[in-house]
C-alpha cells in the first residue's frame, strides 16, 4: 500500500474517532439536560407547593392606648388594614389608625361618635357582616354601619371613616309594648332584615322589615311586621340568628334552643340540645363563617363544632368534631370568609384553628393577661387585640389554613353532609363556601381511567404484537405494523371529541348490543379458530401461512352487526324497553352517558399503538436461532412461543405495558371530553370520573395565582409527576430483572 493510501486511511480513522466522540458527548449531554429539566420541574413544583404546608405565625408590630368607655361590643378593622374601629356596649364609637401613613400614627383617633338614648342591649354582627344594632329601653333598636370613604385630594389618598344608618336614622320598633330590650340579635339581607329580642318582662319579640324599591324615586321603602317568639327559656345568655333568617338560636347556660322562623306566622321551637362538653360549662357560642356551623367554647378549653345532619328523615344539629384550646375559652372570633376561627383563653393565650382541616394551626401567648376583645381583618393577615384600654397589633401569616394532610388525603365531614367523605369541590359562587380539596377522588379517577384503558389496550396490543411479529407473514406485516403505529399520530383531542360526541351516544343507545359485542367478539374468534383447525387439509391450503388474520375481518363484522341488531330486541324483552332506566331502577346502577366504559375504549385506542409498537419490536428481535433451535428439537410453534419467545421478549413486553400505563395516567384531552369530569369514587364502568391531569386542565385557568386552589392544583401536578416517576422506576427495575433472568436463553 502506498504512503498516500495509508495517509487517507489514517485521516478517515481520525474523522471517525472525532465523530464517535462528538456523538458520545452529544448523547451524554442530551441525557444530562433531560435529567436537569426533570429536576427543575420537580423543584419548581415543590417551590410552588411548599407554602401551603407552612405553619401559621403571628408577630407583634405595635401597641397603643385609647380612651375606652364600657365593654367592647364589636372590634374590627376595615378591608385595607388601615383603620380600626370599636363599638362599646354604651354606644361609644371610635375610629383609629392601625397603620402609620404620613402624619398619621398608629393608634391615632380619627373620629368618635356617641349613640343617643338609654342602651340596654347590643347585637354584634355575624362573621363578614358589617352591621351592629343597639337596643334601647323604649323597645326600639337602631342599626348602624361603619363606612370608609376614599378620596384623592391633591392626588393624596385619604380614607374618611363615618357612621351610616342603612335603614334610616330613626330607630325601628322591635317591641310594640315599649319594654326595654335586654338581649338582642340582628341580621340583614339585601331586601330584608330581622331583629329578635328578649324584653325586660321576659317576652320574645321579633321584627322583620322588608324593603321594596320605589319605581319612581329608586329609593328603598321599608315596611315592618312584628311577631312573638314562643317558649323562650327563663334566662337568655346569648341569641344568634342565621343570615338567611331561617333559624334562631337561644342559649340558656348549657342548653341551646333552636327555633324555626322560616314561617314567621308559625315560629316554632324545633329542638333543645345540651351543647356543653363533658364535665364543662359553655362559655361562648358563635356562628362560623357561612352560618352553617355553631362553635361552642367551653370552660375546660374544648371547642366543638355543630352543624345540621340528615338523620331519620329530618335534619338536626349534631356535634361533629372537637378542638382543644390551651385553657378556658374566653373569646371566640370566627374569620370573615373562611372556615377558620380564633380563640383566646383567660390568661391571654391565642389559638388559631381551621374547622374543615380539623387542625390547630398556632398557639401564641400575649403578655399582659386576659384579652377583652379580638378582631381579625377581612384579609386575615392582621390581628387586633384589646387588653383593658391597651390595644396590640399583630401581623399574621396564615394564607392556606384549609390545606392540611387530613383535608387532602382523609375523609372529612363537611357542612351539611350526612357522613365524612372524600370530596373535590374547589370553588363556588358563595364567599362562605367550604372548600373541599381532597385529592383522593382525583387519584382514584386517574387510576380508574388507566385501569379500564389498560383492560382494553393490553390484551389487544400485546396479542396483536405477538401475532404480527411471530405468526404473520412478512408481506402482510409490512402493511399492518405501519398502519397501527400511525394511529399514535392521531391527536387525542380528536379521539376525545369522537368519544364524547359520537361513541358515548352510541353506547347509551345500544348498551345491550355493546355488552353483547364484548362477550361475542372473543368467543367468535375462538370459534373461528376451532372451525379452521377442523377443516380438511385441502380446505386450509388455499390461504398462505401468516395470512389467517384476514379470515377474522368478516367474522368480526358479522358479530358486530348481529350484536347491534339484537340490542333493541334484548332491551324490549328483558329491560322494559329502556336499558338505562332498567339499570338504574332494577339493578341500582347509575348510568352516565360519558362514563368509564367510553373512556376505556377511547383511551385504550390511544394507548394500543404504544404497546403494540414496543412489544412487537421486542418479540421480532428475539434471535432466530433460538426459535429455530426450539422447533428443531421438536417443540411446536405454540410451545416455542410460550417457553422461548415470550420469555426472551418479556423485558420489552413489560416495558411496552408500563409505557402504555404511563401514557394512560398522563392523558388529558380524552378524559377531559369523554368522562363528564365528575370527581366521584365509584368502581362502576357506567359512572364518570375526573383525573388529576383533566382537573388541572379544567381549573388552572380560573384559579387565582397564589391561592390555596392554585397551589393545590400544582400539588396535583406533583402527585402526577411522582406517579409517573414511580411507574417508570418500577418498570425499569422489573425490566432489568427480567433481562438478567432470561438473557442466558
Amino acid at each position: 500500500m502506498s504512503s498516500e493510501s495509508i495517509n487517507l486511511v489514517m485521516a478517515g480513522s481520525r474523522k471517525r474517532r472525532i465523530k464517535d466522540k462528538l456523538a458520545k458527548y452529544g448523547v451524554t449531554t442530551g441525557g444530562g439536560l433531560v435529567l436537569v429539566a426533570l429536576l427543575l420541574i420537580f423543584f419548581y413544583l415543590l417551590y410552588v407547593v411548599k407554602p401551603i404546608f407552612n405553619g401559621a405565625s403571628m408577630e407583634a408590630t405595635s401597641s397603643f392606648t385609647l380612651p375606652v368607655q364600657g365593654k367592647t361590643a364589636w372590634l374590627g378593622v376595615e378591608e385595607q388594614n388601615e383603620i380600626g374601629y370599636r363599638f362599646s356596649d354604651q354606644g361609644q364609637v371610635s375610629f383609629f389608625a392601625v397603620q402609620a401613613d404620613g402624619n398619621l400614627k398608629v393608634g391615632q383617633v380619627l373620629g368618635q361618635s356617641q349613640m343617643v338614648g338609654q342602651i340596654t342591649s347590643v347585637a354584634a354582627p355575624a362573621p363578614g357582616q358589617k352591621l351592629i344594632a343597639y337596643g334601647f329601653a323604649d323597645g326600639k333598636a337602631l342599626v348602624v354601619q361603619p363606612s370608609f370613604k376614599v378620596s384623592y385630594p391633591n392626588d393624596v389618598r385619604v380614607i374618611e371613616p363615618s357612621l351610616q344608618h342603612p335603614f334610616g336614622d330613626k330607630p325601628m320598633v322591635v317591641d310594640p309594648q315599649g319594654k326595654a330590650l335586654t338581649s338582642m340579635v340582628f341580621e340583614a339581607t339585601k331586601d330584608k332584615m330581622a331583629a329578635a329580642a328578649v324584653t325586660e318582662d321576659g317576652r320574645g319579640v321579633m321584627t322583620v322589615m322588608s324593603g321594596e324599591e320605589n319605581f319612581l324615586s329608586g329609593e328603598v321603602e321599608w315596611s315592618s311586621e312584628n311577631y312573638a317568639i314562643p317558649s323562650l327559656p327563663r334566662h337568655v345568655d346569648q341569641m344568634l340568628l342565621t343570615p338567611n333568617l331561617r333559624i334562631l338560636f337561644v342559649r340558656d347556660g348549657n342548653r341551646l334552643s333552636v327555633y324555626d322562623i322560616h314561617n314567621l306566622n308559625d315560629i316554632s321551637l324545633r329542638d333543645v340540645m345540651e351543647i356543653n362538653a363533658p364535665d364543662a360549662n359553655v362559655a361562648r357560642v358563635e356562628l362560623l363563617s357561612g352560618a352553617s356551623s355553631l362553635l361552642v367554647g367551653n370552660d375546660n378549653g374544648v371547642i366543638s363544632q355543630w352543624f345540621e345532619v340528615a338523620k331519620d328523615g329530618k335534619r338536626q344539629f349534631t356535634q361533629i368534631r372537637d378542638f382543644k384550646s390551651d385553657g378556658a375559652v374566653a373569646l371566640l372570633t370566627p374569620e370573615h370568609f373562611r372556615k377558620g376561627f380564633i380563640s383566646a383563653t383567660q390568661d391571654g393565650t391565642i389559638n388559631f384553628f381551621h374547622a374543615t382541616g380539623e387542625a390547630k394551626l398556632l398557639t401564641e401567648k400575649v403578655e399582659g393577661g386576659a384579652l377583652a376583645a379580638l378582631a381579625i381583618s377581612p384579609r386575615h393577615n392582621l390581628l387586633l387585640a384589646q387588653q383593658g384600654d391597651g390595644f396590640k397589633l399583630f401581623d399574621v401569616e396564615n394564607d392556606h389554613p384549609e390545606v392540611t394532610w387530613s383535608a387532602l388525603w382523609q375523609q372529612v365531614w363537611y357542612e351539611g353532609y350526612p357522613e365524612p367523605q372524600y370530596v373535590w369541590q374547589s370553588t363556588s359562587a358563595s364567599n362562605d363556601f367550604e372548600a373541599k380539596l381532597s385529592l383522593v377522588p382525583l387519584v382514584f379517577g386517574t387510576l380508574k381511567a388507566s385501569f379500564y384503558a389498560m383492560v382494553f389496550a393490553v390484551p389487544l396490543g400485546v396479542a396483536g404484537a405477538i401475532y404480527t411479529a411471530y405468526f404473520m407473514s412478512a408481506s402482510l406485516r409490512k402493511y399492518v405494523k405501519p398502519t397501527v403505529e400511525i394511529m399514535a399520530a392521531l391527536p387525542t383531542v380528536i379521539l376525545g371529541f369522537l368519544a364524547g360526541l359520537w361513541l358515548a351516544p352510541i353506547i347509551e343507545g345500544a348498551l345491550p348490543g355493546v355488552i353483547l359485542l364484548l362477550i361475542l367478539l372473543p368467543m367468535g374468534m375462538l370459534l373461528t379458530a376451532l372451525v379452521w383447525n377442523y377443516l380438511p387439509e385441502r380446505g386450509r391450503t388455499w390461504l398462505p401461512d401468516g395470512w389467517h388474520a384476514i379470515l377474522l375481518i368478516p367474522v368480526l363484522l358479522v358479530i358486530g352487526w348481529g350484536a347491534f341488531s339484537l340490542s333493541p330486541l334484548i332491551e324490549n324483552a328483558f329491560m322494559h324497553g329502556d336499558s338505562r332506566i332498567w339499570l338504574t331502577h332494577e339493578m341500582g346502577i347509575k348510568f352516565d352517558q360519558r362514563n368509564s366504559l367510553v373512556v376505556g375504549i377511547a383511551m385504550g385506542f390511544a394507548v394500543i399503538p404504544t404497546i403494540f409498537s414496543i412489544a412487537e419490536d421486542a418479540v421480532f428481535s428475539v434471535p432466530k436461532h433460538l426459535t429455530q433451535g426450539s422447533l428443531a428439537l421438536g417443540a411446536t410453534p405454540w410451545q416455542t412461543l410460550s417457553r422461548v419467545v415470550i420469555l426472551t421478549a418479556s423485558p420489552g413486553i413489560f416495558s411496552a405495558v408500563m409505557m402504555g400505563l404511563g401514557r394512560a395516567v398522563g392523558e388529558t384531552m380524552i378524559v377531559l371530553m369523554a368522562t363528564g369530569n365528575t370527581p366521584i369514587m365509584d368502581f362502576s364502568m357506567f359512572q364518570g370520573l375526573r383525573t388529576l391531569a383533566a382537573n388541572i386542565a379544567v381549573e388552572m385557568p380560573e384559579s387565582e395565582v397564589g391561592s390555596s386552589h392554585y397551589r393545590v392544583l400544582f400539588l396535583a401536578a406533583f402527585v402526577l409527576f411522582v406517579f409517573t416517576f414511580m411507574f417508570n422506576t418500577l418498570a425499569e427495575f422489573v425490566r432489568q430483572r427480567l433481562r438478567e433472568k432470561y438473557s442466558s436463553l
